[in-house]
């Protein structure tokens, strides 16, 4: 299904903009700049004006895929547009754009989904030209530009992404995962050791309490 695509060049951010607009129907709509931009756990993402992609899809809920699955798959499929050749992203737990930049994991985007009825939002941002100064954070901000990779035009982006996002249930393979079994983690309210990725999107740890299961919505600041 070709969805028809909004191209506003500011909005205080395109995923507030599908939910008070259900009249659309199904679309996608894409922003050059942000003024209100927000990622998980209700963290701001700062939206240079055509800094980055800012863009959000309602599509046809998705059912036998669990909710922690479809973002990762949207992200995957992301990733898939944004470096076609597999040379350079991939997907940090539960659903962050990530790459290697000199031997340190770097964050470029993160996507965040709800379901609506029968819309299923989601939306991506992802820094292309420019990356915000974010002092602290143990994963710092980068953007495709500081990675030596090219980057096409936002509108080129979302229609590929839109267009890769029509069929979740497509398993694809991210180039790697991180974090990968035996790798310490700390989140916000506990720590453990990695020992892999479930099927169902959730990441399996061991703690000092036993094997735990994290859902996507469950922690923050994982690092």
């Amino acid at each position: 299904m070709e969805l028809p695509l909004i191209h506003l060049a500011v909005v205080d951010s395109t995923q507030a903009f599908l939910r008070r607009n259900p009249h659309l129907g199904f679309c996608g709509v894409l922003a050059d700049r942000q003024s209100e931009g927000r990622g998980r756990q209700g963290n701001r993402w700062e939206s240079a004006a055509r800094g980055g992609l800012w863009m959000s899809a309602a599509l046809p809920a998705r059912s036998g895929v669990a909710p922690g699955l479809v973002l990762q798959r949207g992200m995957i499929a992301a990733a898939r547009v944004l470096d076609p050749e597999g040379c350079h992203l991939g997907l940090k737990w539960p659903n962050d754009l990530v790459a290697w930049k000199e031997g340190r994991l770097v964050k470029l985007g993160g996507i965040l989904g709800e379901q609506i009825g029968g819309r299923l939002i989601l939306g991506l941002g992802v820094n292309l030209t420019s990356a915000p100064e974010i002092p602290g954070r143990t994963i710092p901000p980068a953007s495709l530009i500081d990675l030596g990779m090219e980057s096409p035009s936002s509108l080129e982006l979302a229609i590929s992404i839109i267009r890769l996002w029509d069929d979740l249930a497509e398993k694809r393979q991210p180039l790697f995962c991180w974090p990968e079994p035996g790798v310490a983690l700390r989140w916000e309210d506990g720590q453990g050791t990695c020992l892999g990725w479930e099927p169902d999107g959730r990441l399996k740890v061991t703690t000092t309490e036993g094997i735990r299961r994290l859902s996507t919505g469950e922690i923050s600041g994982l690092g």
